[in-house]
């Protein structure tokens, strides 16, 4: 006799909130609209709260709802800070009537979706994209650093799940104490778009590299947080010792002036994406990633699967991709120990050769649809243990009612 078949599950209308979903082009915007994207093509419901700008950066998935926000002062004005839930947002979750939602930052427009949800019974889930409580050190403001922590362990208390994108994060957040319920939601990469194959020496000698040099590329947002100031310092002291060095940064932001300021010669290629974005992966020789902040570092799989060996910092987001000795390296996050790998890289092209074919293959472990169906079994099992904590609670609460003759 055939055991009967399992019901399939509902769909999910799942509600989003997120500080950036389309403005700025960035490792979490992706991973969140490649998320829609697969969610909507499973026949689920999405709603995303964001705040917008007159210029987004790109055609976003699925239906955006503006969160009223103003921009960031100083140097940070690309991003925006929103305002929370008020009258209208509310009416248009209420009507919207999500089975999850799925909280993007821990900013105030965050912290009002989570406290709708508890208001309202919904179970709240929360993914971790950026160690922002690490970002005050880099703007004079280390004091800061505690108060964040804090905050962010009472926040994501609150939440059912917590997504990390990394093991080596899951166990950061562990040992934080981020979290009561922490559990892997990693990234995948286009292996067909970033593929060693891209490699273009004519493009290389346009932009001035002699087949003969040895590029090292950096990909991001050009601001403080990425190490920008490190990355300048280790290509240097490299540089000192092996003339052929040359460095290539893909990417713009507010720091861009101050950073070709430190690399006077280097290729400032300004933000590339798709196919060029590709070919500068491809064209290189090695990828460079000195950022501690980073919960995953989507450039470096971007870069693994593009053929490239790796070096990065022994900090969560490199940790979990880079294989040291065998897919790149990684190093103490300081100018010498970084300068030291990047020379012995560049002084063996067949190591270049094996640990960027080594990283390609590894690369190919990271399949989106793989990853994001994983994701939707993590939220059916918090709405099931929502619902089931409710009914134990209900439960507790009428087990001690006086009794009423």
């Amino acid at each position: 006799m055939n055991a009967p078949e399992k019901a399939p599950k509902k769909k999910l209308r799942v509600a989003l909130f997120s500080g950036n979903y389309n403005y700025v082009m960035d490792g979490p915007v992706r991973a969140l609209n490649m998320l829609v994207a697969y969610l909507e093509r499973q026949g689920h419901e999405v709603l995303v709260f964001a705040p917008t700008s007159r210029k987004p950066a790109f055609q976003h998935s699925g239906t955006l709802v503006s969160v009223p926000s103003v921009a960031f002062p100083g140097k940070r004005s690309e991003y925006r800070l929103g305002l929370g839930l008020r009258g209208g947002l509310k009416r248009r979750l209420k009507e919207f009537s999500p089975d999850i939602i799925h909280i993007a930052a821990p900013d105030y427009t965050g912290k009002s979706a989570l406290g709708y949800a508890g208001k309202n019974n919904i179970p709240a889930v929360a993914s971790f994209h950026t160690r922002f409580d690490t970002y005050p050190r880099y703007y004079k403001m280390s004091w800061l650093e505690k108060h964040l922590t804090n905050y962010m362990r009472r926040f994501y208390a609150r939440c059912e799940h917590v997504y990390a994108p990394s093991h080596s994060m899951v166990d950061e957040l562990r040992a934080d104490e981020i979290g009561r319920d922490i559990r892997l939601w990693t990234r995948g990469v286009d292996g067909a778009l970033f593929n060693p194959g891209k490699r273009d020496v004519g493009w290389r000698r346009a932009n001035g590299i002699a087949d003969s040099d040895v590029l090292v590329a950096f990909v991001g947002r050009l601001v403080l947080e990425k190490g920008i100031d490190i990355f300048a310092d280790a290509f240097k002291r490299a540089q000192a010792k092996n003339s052929s060095l040359k460095a290539l940064i893909v990417g713009d932001g507010p720091e861009r002036q101050a950073f070709a300021e430190l690399l006077p010669g280097a290729v400032f290629a300004g933000y590339l994406q798709g196919e060029d974005l590709a070919r500068a992966y491809a064209s290189s020789d090695m990828f460079f990633n000195p950022s501690i902040t980073e919960t995953f570092g989507n450039v470096t799989l971007e870069a693994m699967a593009s053929g490239l060996p790796s070096i990065g910092a022994a900090a969560a987001g490199s940790k979990s991709l880079i294989e040291d000795g065998v897919t790149g390296f990684v190093a103490d996050p300081c100018a010498k120990g970084f300068a030291e790998k990047i020379s012995f890289l560049a002084s063996d092209a067949e190591l270049r050769r094996q640990l960027g074919a080594t990283a390609r293959q590894r690369s190919e472990r990271y399949c989106w649809d793989a990853i994001l169906a994983e994701l939707v079994k993590h939220y059916y099992e918090a709405i099931e243990n929502f619902a089931l904590s409710e009914q134990k609670e209900n439960a507790s609460r009428a087990s001690v009612r006086p009794h009423v003759a």
